[in-house]
């Protein structure tokens, strides 16, 4: 692969910027339809006559595609290449989505999202892969700015899209829309993309996806039904859970007999990259998990439409692209342990504006919470990233991708089961309204679910008052959720505390050591 690293260090050129765009796409497609998706829930269960516990599925099917297929992403970049292995990524995921949009049934639906989630688990890792050898040493932390862009505006521009779609259009458009962005970002990759070297080689860890692959995908299942329960004592919380838990576990005391694991934990003997990796974990748990819950505030509890609760986000988008290409340059120049505590405290400083949410909050404090927020968010996540991969050798950045993508993905799944589980819970302290009970369970209604049907244009005939008393306790029920993940934020500092303090040197350009042995950090005082 040609070298790209002799450009000026101080500038991303054409070439680069070239690959840059096609990662991007490809990342905005993956991350857009995980939002995108999530405000369709009512929507499926109206037009398939669904439960939301089968709805759901539409959603923990595709995460468990994910959790099974980001595994194999390493080893397969350095089999097939990146170049193939990304545009096939692509095609299953622009397939996966066409054929979504002609599902008849919930169940046609699930197993089309399953096939979009084997495409969609490789986008993110292959990416970083590709920008991270595309950039050289000097340049890697302004690229990551770039990818971070969608990771971090998705989630705001997602449900301004879906509900824009849904309410203009159909719900087939979630899918649909992805379709030609597909195929622009196939023949793009084709033309864009250089070609580079696989490595046929290295045999494949069949017994380590047999446990890995499993064992991540049963666990995650346990963490995504926990918010459905309310408990983690319900049998299909807790076994799923503790038979993954027992799968990883054992594919961890095994990963290191192998000379080529699945997932090779040898690299967390390189110090940066575990501190980046712990750091970018208890972010992803802190900030992610409470994060779904902010557009959920707007909705159950102001009462607004799902497009309003987009657009009362975009603060968040805003303030993250205003720092973002600064952050990514400074992260070429400034070690990340001298920067990104700053960033975190701007993203503490915001999320303690939610923590006195009530029923009538300033819309002008909670957007300028977001606006804080988002400061924070651009100069935090990508530069932790950037830190994690810039010290590996080349050979070892598809496996270290692959590491932090894993991470990601079980932090953001057990952040938002835990917010969701507490906020369920507080909801739950309710009182029920007598005499009034819910035609389709035939259980009491409570004061905060008549409150929250009512926001949603239910119009329960309740005095005044109840109602009232009823929304002031989903609003309290939020307010005490949004505390729990202050305190996660704050505990995000502890790990970050760690991180590196001095420059490092980049061995992304040098070739793997013989025994496949992580390349130690120079460090520059």
């Amino acid at each position: 692969m040609t070298n790209q690293a002799a450009a000026p260090p101080d500038k991303l050129d054409a070439a680069v910027l070239k690959v840059a765009g096609v990662v991007v796409l490809g990342a905005i497609m993956s991350i857009l339809d995980i939002t995108v998706v999530s405000v369709a829930l009512p929507t499926f269960q109206t037009e398939f006559d669904a439960t939301y516990a089968e709805v759901a599925w539409t959603m923990t099917g595709y995460t468990l595609a994910l959790a099974t297929v980001i595994p194999l992403s390493g080893w397969a970049a350095d089999r097939f290449g990146t170049k193939r292995l990304y545009m096939l990524a692509v095609l299953l995921f622009t397939l996966g989505s066409a054929l979504c949009a002609t599902a008849d049934s919930i169940g046609e639906l699930i197993v089309y999202r399953v096939l979009q989630g084997l495409g969609g688990g490789m986008l993110m890792p292959l990416g970083m892969t590709i920008m991270t050898r595309a950039a050289g040493p000097d340049r890697i932390g302004r690229l990551m700015a770039v990818l971070g862009i969608p990771m971090l505006l998705g989630p705001i521009g997602g449900p301004i899209l879906g509900g824009w779609l849904i309410d203009t259009a159909s719900w087939h458009w979630i899918f649909l829309i992805n379709v030609p962005v597909g195929a622009v970002a196939l023949v793009y990759a084709y033309f864009a993309l250089p070609k580079d070297a696989a490595e046929p080689s290295e045999s494949f860890d069949f017994i380590g996806m047999l446990m890995l692959s499993p064992g991540l995908a049963l666990f995650l299942y346990g963490v995504s039904t926990l918010p459905e329960t309310g408990t983690i004592t319900a049998t299909k919380v807790w076994a799923p859970m503790l038979a993954g838990g027992l799968l990883v576990i054992g594919f961890v005391m095994y990963s290191f007999k192998p000379r080529h694991p699945l997932l090779d934990l040898r690299l967390f003997r390189n110090r940066n990259l575990t501190i980046a990796s712990l750091s970018l974990f208890v972010f992803i748990i802190a900030f992610m998990g409470a994060g779904l819950l902010f557009p959920s505030y707007f909705l159950q509890v102001r009462g607004e439409s799902t497009l309003n609760a987009g657009l009362l986000m975009a603060p968040q988008g805003i303030g993250a692209m205003l720092t973002m290409p600064i952050a990514g340059m400074m992260a070429d120049k400034i070690p990340v342990g001298r920067t990104v505590p700053f960033a975190m405290g701007l993203i503490a400083v915001g999320f303690f504006g939610f923590t006195q949410v009530d029923t009538d909050t300033s819309y002008l404090l909670l957007c300028g919470s977001l606006f804080v927020m988002g400061l924070g968010m651009g100069g935090t996540m990508m530069p932790i990233m950037t830190s994690a991969l810039r010290t590996l050798a080349s050979h070892d950045v598809a496996r270290g991708s692959t590491l932090v993508n894993i991470l990601q993905q079980i932090g953001g799944s057990v952040g938002a089961a835990i917010m969701s589980v507490i906020l369920t819970s507080q909801l739950n302290g309710s009182a029920p309204i007598p005499g009034l009970n819910d035609p389709n369970t035939g259980e009491p209604v409570t004061e905060a679910g008549a409150a929250i049907a009512n926001q949603h244009g239910a119009q329960i005939p309740l005095p005044p008052e109840i109602l009232q008393r009823g929304l002031a306790f989903v609003a309290d029920s939020f307010a005490t959720t949004f505390w729990v993940g202050f305190a996660l934020v704050l505990a995000t500092f502890i790990p970050i505390a760690f991180l590196p303090r001095k420059r490092e040197v980049s061995h992304l350009l040098d070739d793997a050591s013989p025994d496949g042995a992580v390349a130690a950090p120079t460090l520059i005082h």
